[in-house]
C-alpha cells in the first residue's frame, strides 16, 4: 500500500473499530460491565482468536500487515494521553487520609501478588519453552510479579466515583493502596526494561534518565507550571494555545521516556501529575478525555487484540497454565487485599468491597503486558494467559461487588476526618 492509501484505509478500520466496541458496549451494560470491558473482549474479537480464526480473508482484507505502522502510532498516541488524564486524577492528599490502611492493603497487595506471579515466571522459565531465549530467569520472575501486583486504578477511581463511596472508608483505602501498587508495578516494570539487553550501562541510562526525569518534572517544572497557572486562575479560563503547550509537555516526556526505552506511558503519566491543579487540570481533562478515551484508545484495545492468539493455548497443559496465572492472581490480590484490610480494623463488607475493587486488572494490564510483547520479554503464548486473566478479573469486578457489597450507591460510614 502506497501512504495515501494507508491513511484511506486506516479510517475504514477507525470507523469499524468505534462502531464494533460501541456495539458491543451496550451489549455488556446489560451485564452490568463498564464500556472499557467492552472495548477489551471487542480488540481480542476483531484479531486472530475470532475474526481472524473464523474470517481469514475480511481480518486480512481489514488488518494487513503494513496498516500497522499507521494504527500502531496513532494507538500509542491514544495511549500516552489516556495516562497523562490518569496523572492528572492522581491525587495524594486521598492516600494521606487513611495512610496506615492504605499502605497495609497496598504491601498486601504487592507482595503476595508479586510472589506467586514471580512463582509463576520461574516455572515457566525452567519448566517451559514460553519465555523468549533473551529473557532471564530473574527478568521472567520480575515481570511476572510485576504483571500481578497491577491494578486497573482508573477503572477503580471511577467505581468508587459511580458508586457514591469517594469519601468512606473503603473508597479512600482502595484508591489509595491502588495508586501505591500501580506506581510500584510500573517501577518494577521501569527496571525489567532497562536491565533487560544485559547491559549495565545501558541499565544505569534508563533508571537514572527515568529518576532524572521525575526528579526535574517535580522539583522544577511543577513549581514553574503552578506559577504561570495563577494568571490562569485569575484568568478563568485555559486559552487555545496554553491547551496545545501543556499537550506539547507531555507529548515531550512520553517522548523523553521512550528515547531511554521506559516506555511514553512513564513520561505521561508523570507528566499529568505534575500539571497544575484546578481550572488547569479541569479543562486539560476536559478537552482531552472525549477525544483520548472515545476516538483513539480503543485503537490499543484493536493493537493488543491484535497481538493476542487464543489458538496458541493449543493444549490443555497451556489452558491449565492459563488458569494457574488466574488464580495466582485472584488469590494474591483479591483475597490479600481483603485480608489485608481486615487486619488493619476495616469491616468485613468494607474489606470485601476492597479485595474486589483491587483485583481487577483492567487497561494497565494490557498496557504493562503489551509492552513486555513489543520488548520481546514475553512470548505471544504469555501474552494471550496474561490478557485473558485481565480480562476475566475485570469481569469479576462489577457483579461480584454488586452482590458481596450490595447495588446503588455504597451507605457505608464515612472515613473519619473526610469532608463528603
Amino acid at each position: 500500500m502506497t501512504n495515501l492509501q494507508l491513511a484511506i484505509h486506516f479510517f475504514l478500520q477507525l470507523g469499524i473499530i468505534l462502531l464494533f466496541c460501541r456495539v458491543v458496549g451496550m451489549i455488556a451494560a446489560r451485564f452490568g460491565q463498564p464500556q472499557v470491558v467492552a472495548e477489551m473482549i471487542a480488540g481480542v474479537c476483531l484479531g486472530p482468536s475470532l475474526l481472524g480464526f473464523f474470517q481469514p480473508e475480511i481480518s486480512k482484507a481489514l488488518f494487513p500487515p503494513e496498516s500497522m505502522k499507521v494504527l500502531f502510532p496513532v494507538s500509542q498516541l491514544g495511549l500516552a494521553l489516556y495516562m497523562f488524564i490518569v496523572g492528572l486524577e492522581f491525587r495524594m492528599d486521598i492516600v494521606r487520609k487513611r495512610f496506615a490502611s492504605s499502605v497495609a492493603v497496598s504491601l498486601a497487595g504487592m507482595a503476595a501478588p508479586f510472589v506467586l506471579g514471580a512463582a509463576v515466571g520461574w516455572y515457566f522459565w525452567n519448566h517451559t519453552q514460553l519465555f523468549p531465549k533473551a529473557t532471564s530467569e530473574q527478568n521472567a520472575m520480575i515481570f511476572m510479579g510485576a504483571s500481578m501486583c497491577i491494578t486497573a486504578f482508573p477503572m477503580l477511581a471511577r467505581i468508587i466515583h459511580f458508586k457514591g463511596l469517594a469519601g468512606t472508608t473503603m473508597g479512600t483505602v482502595a484508591i489509595g493502596a491502588g495508586a501505591i501498587d500501580d506506581a510500584a508495578a510500573w517501577g518494577m516494570l521501569a527496571l525489567v526494561l532497562a536491565s533487560f539487553n544485559g547491559d549495565f550501562s545501558h541499565a544505569v541510562l534508563s533508571i537514572g534518565g527515568g529518576l532524572g526525569y521525575v526528579a526535574l518534572t517535580h522539583l522544577v517544572i511543577r513549581p514553574a507550571l503552578a506559577r504561570y497557572a495563577t494568571g490562569i486562575e485569575k484568568r478563568g479560563k485555559l486559552s487555545d494555545g496554553e491547551y496545545a503547550f501543556f499537550l506539547a509537555m507531555m507529548c515531550l516526556g512520553a517522548w523523553w521516556t521512550d528515547r531511554i526505552e521506559l516506555h511514553a506511558v512513564f513520561g505521561a503519566f508523570v507528566m499529568g501529575s505534575a500539571m497544575p491543579r484546578g481550572i488547569v487540570s479541569r479543562t486539560l481533562i476536559e478537552r482531552t478525555q472525549p477525544l483520548a478515551v472515545a476516538l483513539i484508545l480503543p485503537l490499543f484495545f484493536t493493537y493488543s487484540g491484535l497481538n493476542t492468539r487464543l489458538g496458541l493455548l493449543n493444549s490443555l497443559h497451556l489452558w491449565l497454565l492459563a488458569a494457574a496465572i488466574l488464580v495466582a492472581a485472584i488469590l494474591g490480590k483479591g483475597v490479600a487485599c481483603w485480608a489485608a484490610a481486615r487486619a488493619s480494623g476495616i469491616s468485613n463488607k468494607e474489606a470485601m468491597g476492597i479485595g474486589v475493587l483491587m483485583n481487577a486488572r483492567g487497561l494497565m494490564e494490557l498496557i504493562i503486558i503489551q509492552i513486555g510483547l513489543q520488548r520481546g520479554i514475553i512470548s505471544a503464548e504469555i501474552f494471550a494467559m496474561l490478557a485473558i486473566m485481565a480480562v476475566i478479573t475485570t469481569l469479576m469486578a462489577s457483579p461480584i461487588f454488586e452482590r458481596l457489597v450490595g447495588t446503588g450507591t455504597f451507605k457505608g460510614e464515612p472515613d473519619p476526618g473526610t469532608e463528603i
